[in-house]
């Protein structure tokens, strides 16, 4: 599986959804954002960038149970004729073998 990691503009919109930006290049340190990033908006600084880009990429790590429950869970139309067929007590026990599998840290 490939990591996912929180990008620069996903950082700075998570700041300031009304922010506008040209990011030219690559971002990886306080020099390429100061060199490569354009606002058009109010600046945000590399400190609050940077902590707010760990902030956000410690959340997606910690929710990976989360994306690995979705891809595993029955379609909603299964789950209801789950319901349909074996009651709520029945869709439980389906429901708890990904949950089991996959549980919340």
């Amino acid at each position: 599986m490939i990591n996912y990691k929180i990008t620069i503009a996903e950082t700075i919109k998570a700041i300031d959804t009304n922010a506008s930006f040209i990011i030219n290049g690559e971002v990886t340190n306080e020099n390429e954002f100061n060199n490569n990033v354009n606002f058009k908006s109010t600046p945000i600084s590399w400190s609050d960038v940077s902590a707010k880009q760990i902030e956000l990429q410690t959340e997606h790590d910690n929710n990976k149970y989360q994306r690995d429950r979705a891809e595993e869970y029955p379609s909603i139309v299964d789950q209801l004729d789950d319901i349909y067929h074996n009651g709520i007590d029945g869709w439980k026990a389906t429901i708890k073998v990904t949950k089991d599998k996959y549980p919340k840290e």
